[in-house]
């Protein structure tokens, strides 16, 4: 009775361990069918899905620049239309660029930074609201923390010397730059004190003299560049100061947007 009994348990455990085989067989076959994908192309598991906007984007991927400062480049934000879209919006108010008064909070105009600018309020349409919902997926930042968009414009000569986003009597804790538009010839995001860069692309043959003075990144098209201007630990990280290189060909049209620590009314 006893050996009947054993071979009725391993019995029992055999067709339990054949049909969990089985069963992970063919949940492989299906994911593998269903997404159809090459595993050695990471972009296409990226939003895949509907998405609000207008125009098409391609595939988006994020790439890790820096981690000092912690810089991302997520490609293909923005669809080309979008980017039109935004300049469009921008055409009819833009005004001479600000930088802000340290001591008064203010705004002020300076040599420093040479371009023409203006704000969009936050959700100023349905295309704003889902810009700005794409940008809080790809920061986990919720979108109550973002300013307003600001659109600029960059003609030949003209730049933003080195800086820092963050400043004593505001609590923006990271930046998403948006290239509008690409730049025949200079008008680079260049990082000066960054290390612990995880490629090359600062080392590129078509940078301007100004865009070899440190980790630069060209303006590309629908492309959005994150950075953070704090560490994990709450504290300013110097190696997040940044500038924009001179025009040197062309025009460059970006549109930024600040991400705060706290909600932003």
């Amino acid at each position: 009775m006893a050996k009947a009994s054993w071979r009725s348990s391993d019995r029992w455990l055999w067709c339990i361990l054949v049909s969990a085989v089985l069963l992970t067989l063919l949940m492989t076959f299906f994911l593998l069918f269903a997404f159809n994908f090459d595993q050695d192309d990471v972009s296409e598991l990226i939003h895949n899905e509907k998405v609000d906007g207008i125009g098409e984007r391609g595939g988006q991927w994020m790439e890790v620049i820096s981690w000092e400062p912690r810089i991302f480049i997520y490609h293909n934000l923005l669809s080309n239309e979008e980017c039109e879209y935004l300049i469009k919006l921008a055409l009819p108010h833009m005004q001479q660029s600000t930088v802000i008064d340290k001591n008064t909070g203010g705004n002020k105009s300076s040599r420093q930074r040479t371009s023409s600018g203006m704000f969009l309020k936050r959700g100023h349409d349905s295309i704003i609201q889902a810009i700005e919902k794409r940008i809080a997926d790809f920061t986990f930042i919720p979108i109550e923390h973002g300013e307003g968009l600001q659109i600029l414009h960059y003609e030949v000569g003209q730049k933003y010397d080195p800086h820092y986003d963050h400043f004593h009597n505001a609590d923006r804790i990271a930046t998403v730059l948006m290239y509008l538009s690409d730049v025949e010839e200079g008008g680079e995001t260049v990082f000066p004190l960054a290390n612990n860069t995880m490629n090359s692309i600062s080392r590129s043959s078509n940078l301007s003299e100004c865009g070899k003075m440190g980790l630069s990144v060209k303006p590309k098209k629908g492309d959005a560049l994150l950075f953070w201007s704090l560490k994990p630990d709450g504290s300013l990280d110097t190696t997040s100061l940044h500038g924009g290189c001179p025009v040197l060909k062309g025009n460059k049209w970006s549109s930024t947007k600040w991400l705060r620590v706290n909600k932003y009314l």
